[in-house]
Parts: structure tokens; sequence; C-alpha cells
């Protein structure tokens, strides 16, 4: 079978290997890859840049979707046929995580999905909902359970509590897809007043273009009546934070989910302080979030917004348009 493998950090070394079609042992299930799909941990780890020390050859990608073709000893989840999404972390099945629960990630700690064949535990996969397509079962894994974790499983949030999100990446789509569909305010920024057109059409309810409108934290509490809004799902890193928390009410919440503007350590926990505000940094999430997010996208027949989608032998092509952040969602690859 064929797999792209990381052999050297960089988008041009990238290569196709052949490896031969791994067999499914007690408990595991061998599943035959249909589609997979791009977080912008995928572009850090391909550029060594997530974790310099990655062991290699690597199969790159943590998020994928694929038919079950062979189940192994002792299995009872799954049978031949059935159509199944990996989880992030595969040992993360419940509670909280712990540092052995995350060293399960795909596509950084173990093989990722970019290969033809994958084996995984019947542990690490859940059944995909039966109206999504196999593309759109594959942008779940990390960005879909990321935004529901950040939204539902911590801080109780009630119909008409706003939620502020930042972009219009894969994370930042479906925080605006899932908070509108429970009723929530959301307010969308970006520097694009296209894409904050379309987020309006997926049921944003305000929106702020940040390139002309920079203090766009004080444009958040204005349309809050300056009370400032209930919560942030904070994806930028060190150069947005300061402003999230300018934005966000006494008491209320940040999600701490990326880095996309940087990491370094000029945030002062003064504000954190004086306010009361709870940050919480959101890493995916368990196998039983994702199932619960799952029950809601089939209740209310929500699909993921694919923005392009690619063979999956052009990764290299798929990293760089990805690096060129024209998309708006979910950017995927088909086998």
């Amino acid at each position: 079978m064929k797999s792209f493998e990381i052999q050297e950090f960089g988008i041009e070394n990238l290569r196709i290997a052949e490896r031969p079609v791994p067999r499914p042992a007690a408990g595991e299930v061998l599943v035959k890859m249909t589609a997979a799909s791009l977080n912008y941990r995928d572009y850090m780890v391909v550029k060594g840049v997530y974790n310099p020390r990655l062991k290699r050859p690597m199969a790159p990608l943590s998020d994928g979707a694929g038919v079950v073709e062979e189940i192994g000893p002792g299995v009872t989840r799954f049978k031949a046929g059935d159509r199944v999404a990996a989880c992030f972390m595969q040992t993360w099945i419940e509670g909280s995580i712990t540092r052995e629960k995350s060293a399960s990630a795909l596509g950084g700690s173990i093989d990722g999905v970019l290969q033809e064949y994958a084996v995984f535990s019947e542990q690490g996969l859940v059944a995909i909902p039966a109206r999504l397509s196999d593309e759109e079962a594959a942008a779940l894994p990390c960005a879909g359970v990321t935004a529901w974790h950040a939204l539902f499983e911590h801080t109780p949030m009630a119909p008409g509590d706003s939620v502020l999100v930042q972009g219009t990446g894969g994370v930042s789509i479906f925080a605006l897809q899932f908070a509108h569909a429970a009723g929530l305010r959301v307010i969308v920024t970006s520097s694009s007043d296209e894409k904050l057109e379309r987020a309006r059409q997926l049921g944003a309810s305000d929106a702020i273009n940040y390139k002309s409108t920079p203090n766009w934290d004080e444009a958040a509490r204005k349309l809050t009546g300056g009370r400032g809004v209930d919560h942030v799902i904070e994806v930028g890193g060190s150069d947005t934070l300061p402003r999230s928390l300018k934005a966000v009410r006494m008491q209320g919440a940040i999600s701490v989910i990326g880095v996309l503007s940087g990491a370094a350590p000029n945030v002062s926990p003064r504000d954190i302080l004086m306010n009361s505000v709870r940050a919480q940094g959101i890493y995916v999430g368990s196998r039983a979030m994702f199932e619960r997010m799952n029950r809601a996208i089939e209740l209310h027949s929500i699909h993921p917004v694919i923005d392009r989608v690619f063979p999956w032998t052009e990764l290299k092509e798929a990293l760089l348009y990805m690096e060129s952040a024209r998309h708006f969602g979910k950017i995927c690859l088909k086998f």
C-alpha cells in the first residue's frame, strides 16, 4: 500500500512510500481510508515546528475516515463495511485528559491517517453520522471535537449567551455552527468582508473586520452593551489573547485553542485576575465527547463546511493552500 511519510521536515520533503498492508491484532480494526482533513497542527508537524524531535518516518495527519475492512479477534464495536472516523487521541475514551492519553495522538505521537490502510484500536474509532459524506466525517475528529469541547463540556451556556469566534478556519466555523444550533449569539471576526458575509449566512449574529476595526475587542463590548462577551473561542495566540481578555465579560470564559499568531509570553495575568476570567486550554477531546457531538450533528442535520477537496496524493498542494489562509472551513483530501 501507499503511505505519505515525513522523513525530513518541510512540505517539499514529503514522500509517498510503499508499506505492507497491516493486519489487525486482537481488539484492532483495519480501515481502508477514504478521506482525511487538514488541521493547522498538521502543517506545523510537517514544517517541524510542532515537535522538532518527532519520530520519523511518520505518516502525517490526525483526521481521517474510512470503511472497516477487517476486524481482529475479540472486536465487538464494529464489523466489516462499517463507516468510521478515527479519534484524535486513540486512548482518551472518557474522563479527563492525562499525559498517557495525550501520547496517543495520531499524526504526532503515533502514525497518522494518510495511508491507504490503517489499523486502529476498536476503542479509538466512532461511527460516522449517516448523513455525512466521507470528507465531512474526516473533518470532525480534531476541529469539530475541539469546538464542541470548548462550547459545551465545561462552561454552562444558555440560549442568548454570546460567543466570540476568531476567524473562519475549521474550529471557528464548527464553533459558529454548533453555537448557532444551540441558540447562542455568535460574533465572528475576520479580515475578509466576503468571509464575514458567509459567516452571517451560517448564522453569525454579528461580524467584525479586524483589519478595518483593529480594536475589535472594543467593538465586541459595544455589541454586548458594554458588558463583554460570555465566551471567547481563542485561536490566535499571543497576539490576540490580550484583546480577548478585554472583550470577555467579568467571570466570562476564554477557551484557548490555537497559536496561529504566535506563542510569545506577553500576556499579563492582571485582566484574568481582576475580572475573574476562566481561561482554559482545550486540547481536542475524548471519544465520549466525539459521540455526544455526533448525536447533536445528527439531530440538527449539521454538515461540516468543506472549502476544497484535494486528491490525497496532492498533500503538498493542500498544505500550501492552507498556508495561504484563503480557505473558509475545512480542507479535505480524498482517497
